[in-house]
């Protein structure tokens, strides 16, 4: 994959990894606009190619009643409007094959979700966008076996694709990172470590995920370390009340010194 070749990318030079940012879902124009601009004003300081990261549409939930979105059409334009404003490049993620092409006309990276990521015809059908596509490792994968979903991006005609690490399942109600799955897939496609989902604690009775955000700098560190091209993360200026995924989220106060310390951690990798 050529990360120069994704619309509005900067920073691409810096030698630094690129951060896939963003709230779980778009809830509206206005929090996601301000995520946004925070996160975009951070990565230019610190010279990180940014992609802003938004769902249009949650569709892998644990109860009924759990929070799927504000429209498709309405979420999609949200994540235009960004894009537009700020120019910066956007990813969501896709649950059906009609998605494919819908969200493509919004959006610079197709992200299909880490259940879903077996799916052929799903994968096949954001690959013959020509959109990137990112693959999220299944949390019941083992890396080495992400070669498949990567060969069926290329085989359909499509070199723009990196794989998502995000943990794996132990147990019922808790995931782990193995690190040995960086340099696996690296071998496959440039690898990024989902930090936030990595720390979700799934499965628990009240029908809410539930996580542990006091160990993202701990997980990210480590990512860096072990060689991660890239960092995704999902962050909000008030996790307590977000309406996905609040429960593993960083708060977006935090974000610069995370930020600060991984580039900090990245310019001694290179230098070794």
């Amino acid at each position: 994959m050529d990360l120069s070749k994704i619309p509005h990318l900067s920073h691409t030079n810096s030698n630094n990894f690129f951060l896939l940012a963003g709230p779980c879902a778009i809830e509206g124009e206005e929090m996601a606009l301000r995520i946004a601009e925070q996160v975009l004003n951070i990565t230019d300081k610190l010279s990180i190619p940014f992609v802003f990261k938004g769902s249009f549409k949650k569709a892998n939930r644990s109860r009924i009643d759990s929070f799927t979105g504000i429209g498709d059409e309405n979420a999609l334009e949200i994540l235009a409007k960004i894009s537009q404003k700020f120019e910066v490049p956007t990813v969501t993620d896709i649950h059906e094959v009609s998605d494919a092409a819908k969200a493509a006309q919004y959006v610079d990276v197709l992200q299909i979700p880490a259940f879903l990521v077996r799916q052929t015809d799903l994968v096949v059908a954001a690959a013959n966008t020509g959109k990137v596509v990112n693959l999220k490792k299944g949390q019941f994968m083992s890396p080495e076996s992400m070669q498949h979903a990567v060969r069926k991006v290329t085989d359909s005609g499509n070199e723009q694709v990196m794989v998502t690490d995000r943990g794996t399942m132990f147990g019922y109600q808790d995931m782990i990172v193995d690190f040995r799955g960086i340099p696996t897939m690296k071998q496959f496609a440039p690898t990024v470590l989902d930090v936030t989902h990595s720390l979700q604690q799934p499965n628990q009775t009240s029908g809410v995920t539930g996580g542990r955000p006091d160990m993202i700098a701990t997980i990210s560190r480590a990512g860096i370390a072990a060689g991660a091209d890239g960092i995704f993360l999902e962050t909000h200026f008030d996790p307590a009340n977000a309406k996905s995924d609040g429960a593993n989220m960083l708060d977006i106060r935090h974000l610069e010194k995370l930020l600060t310390d991984l580039v900090a951690i990245r310019q001694t990798v290179n230098g070794l």
